[in-house]
């Protein structure tokens, strides 16, 4: 805007800086205030500028944070840089908000872009991740496996060293007992990779490459040896399915997505993050109901009841609401009470079941972390 300073007085002259967002240094200048225009004049060597009072607006000094920056709403590019922060007691609106415009275009961009975003997680991502799962190889199954276990045990630690895998020789061997029994009639593609490990959770979940992992705090809940059997058939499905597979593309698929909009999706935060969500795997309803039907199969080829799982199901409805930790992708679903039913509905008119493990073979199993932990009277059936 011109205007001729001869007509208007002048009102709070100082030196300052002026960068025009084209050239890359700050030009020497003088400004001050045409009091009775409401304007910031700004004369530089070529020319003298004038900015609307009402349009000035005080922005943070990333240098030294010693300067008072101004810049004007309506141009987005241009600074003016004055040593002496005090003179903002001369802009009355310097530290207001800029007002809003076009607030209905940039409402439909961000919702735009929150539809973007959930598109991708929650439609693009688990695609992908289903087609890429078919084209994993088995060593690269199994390797991703093996880094995944090893970044859940050192994050479940608060050690120098990772949480201890229990490898009681007894009860290693009733666990291999209970694993043969259920697997004798079963051709399974991959080769599973069982392990207890030593923490009190009450968990227990499938890792892509055959992994099945048992927390000890699930064997102490657990009231009998058919309890074990069914989850234990249950994540069987769950690796023949590869659905531990699909949901670590997905994870980390999703981490990646994240990261990009949000930034510091990285190093030990991406590590506790997928760690977390591979360990509280939600597997969907369709992929939980197939697990379900594939324990009933193998737990009837295997002469035990299916509802063994039902009644492992009543036990973390019981413990869900007191006890931290308990396997998410069972407390997940709304119609736990539903799978009960089915479980038991699952046992043919007649059905005699065999103890798959002997009295001591239970023992044995109940003590494969050791005796060193408190451990609960059970009543064990003959």
């Amino acid at each position: 805007m011109t205007l001729r300073p001869s007509e208007i007085s002048r009102q709070y002259q100082t030196e300052a800086y002026f960068l025009d967002g084209v050239i890359p240094h700050a030009q020497k200048i003088e400004c001050w205030i045409e009091k009775a225009a409401d304007m910031l004049a700004i004369r530089t060597k070529a020319t003298t500028l004038y900015w609307k009072l009402d349009d000035v607006r005080a922005v943070p000094d990333q240098g030294g944070k010693d300067l008072l920056v101004l810049r004007t709403t309506s141009e987005p590019l241009p600074r003016v840089l004055l040593t002496d922060p005090s003179y903002i007691k001369h802009l009355p609106k310097a530290r207001k908000t800029p007002p809003v415009t076009k607030r209905g275009k940039l409402v439909a961009w961000s919702f735009a872009a929150l539809t973007s975003v959930a598109i991708i997680i929650f439609g693009l991502v688990p695609l992908m991740a289903n087609q890429l799962a078919g084209f994993i190889p088995p060593e690269g199954e199994q390797a991703l496996g093996d880094v995944t276990l090893t970044q859940i045990r050192e994050a479940l630690t608060d050690e120098a060293a990772p949480i201890s895998f229990c490898t009681d020789t007894e009860g290693t061997r009733a666990l291999q007992r209970m694993q043969d029994r259920l697997v004798k009639a079963q051709a399974l593609e991959t080769p599973l990779r069982v392990h207890v490990l030593d923490h009190k959770m009450i968990n227990a979940f499938a890792l892509p490459g055959g992994h099945i992992v048992f927390f000890r705090g699930l064997i102490d809940k657990a009231e009998t040896p058919e309890e074990i059997a069914a989850v234990f058939a249950h994540e069987i499905g769950h690796v023949v399915s590869r659905d531990p597979t699909r949901h670590a593309l997905r994870s980390a698929g999703s981490i990646g997505v994240l990261g990009l909009l949000f930034g510091d999706f990285a190093g030990g935060a991406l590590v506790l993050f997928l760690t977390e969500q591979l360990i509280e795997a939600q597997y969907s309803q369709g992929a939980e109901a197939a697990a379900d039907s594939f324990a009933y199969d193998m737990l009837l080829k295997a002469e035990i009841s299916p509802a063994a799982l039902g009644t492992m199901f009543e036990r973390f409805l019981e413990l869900g609401g007191e006890t931290d930790g308990i396997t998410a992708h069972f407390m997940s679903h709304p119609a736990l009470g539903d799978r009960i039913e089915k479980a038991r509905s699952a046992e043919p008119a007649g059905f005699q079941a065999q103890p798959i493990l002997t009295p001591k073979e239970w023992r044995d199993l109940q003590t494969i972390c050791g005796d060193s932990h408190e451990r609960r009277g059970k009543s064990l059936k003959n």
